[in-house]
């Protein structure tokens, strides 16, 4: 007689190998993440690919940064005006606008924008060059993938978006007080002077570490996302970079938010 296999047997078997996929998958991008940072320091620099990134990632994003940033602001300030008048407490809308800004909004948001500018469009070059077989002409020229299309990326990355949400912090209290006194009549001496005063310098290390931190999940997913762009299941061709910018895109704005609720966690 056949023995009959147990219930459910089928079912904890996919668990587990889908558990052990995610596992691998995971391994797979600490590795492609580490070389990036390696050869990032590898003789010889690559500084003149890093700035055209720096340009790419950083100067051609700044107009994008600066209006949502500006909007973000005077947004914050009508809330934040009609929210404190109840409390009688609307001279503390520079501090209300100023922290909120340069704690969570700040890089919070001028990551996801760079995502949406910069790394779907990082994410589909690349994976244009990987099913082209480009990146792997390179690879017959002995010149290293990683190196030539990941690493300047990753470097521009991590110096631009912390710049940009500098920027994007200073505009959006301006549009906060453009909001605030010219529109709903605060003294404009109370509102700077509530920003100067609550802002402490744990506030603005905390914003650039945030900063620092999505830029390397931004660039790092992204890239990732193009360069094994021709792995992906049930697609080829341009449908495959097509998923794989959605996904890149996706991705990185998830990982944005949980990465701030974990860092927020720490550094409160």
């Amino acid at each position: 007689m056949t023995q009959e296999s147990p219930p459910f047997t089928g079912m904890p078997a996919a668990l587990g190998a889908l558990v052990l996929e995610r596992i691998r998958l995971a391994g797979h991008f600490a590795l492609f993440l580490g070389a990036g940072f390696f050869h990032i320091f590898s003789w010889p620099l690559q500084a003149r690919k890093i700035l055209q990134q720096i340009y790419f990632i950083g100067a051609k994003s700044l107009l994008v940064i600066c209006l949502t940033g500006l909007f973000t602001g005077m947004v914050l300030g009508l809330q934040g005006y009609y929210t404190l008048i109840k409390f009688g407490s609307e001279g503390y809308l520079g501090s209300a606008v100023a922290l909120t800004l340069i704690r969570e909004l700040g890089p919070v948001l001028t990551a996801i924008m760079v995502t949406a500018r910069a790394g779907s469009a990082m994410t589909a070059e690349i994976g244009i060059l990987r099913i082209s077989e480009q990146i792997d002409a390179l690879k017959t020229m002995n010149i290293q993938p990683i190196r030539f299309l990941f690493s300047p990326r990753l470097a521009a990355a991590i110096i631009s978006i912390p710049l940009l949400a500098s920027f994007f912090n200073v505009v959006g209290i301006i549009g906060g007080y453009l909001t605030g006194s010219k529109l709903l009549g605060i003294n404009p001496g109370v509102y700077f002077a509530r920003v100067e005063s609550s802002i402490l310098l744990s506030d603005v290390t905390g914003g650039l570490l945030k900063s620092l931190v999505f830029a390397v999940v931004v660039a790092s997913v992204c890239c990732y996302q193009g360069y094994y762009t021709h792995r992906r299941k049930g697609s080829f061709g341009s449908k495959s970079v097509g998923l794989s910018t959605t996904s890149a895109v996706v991705q990185s704005s998830v990982l944005i938010l949980i990465t701030d609720y974990i860092l927020t966690s720490f550094l409160l």
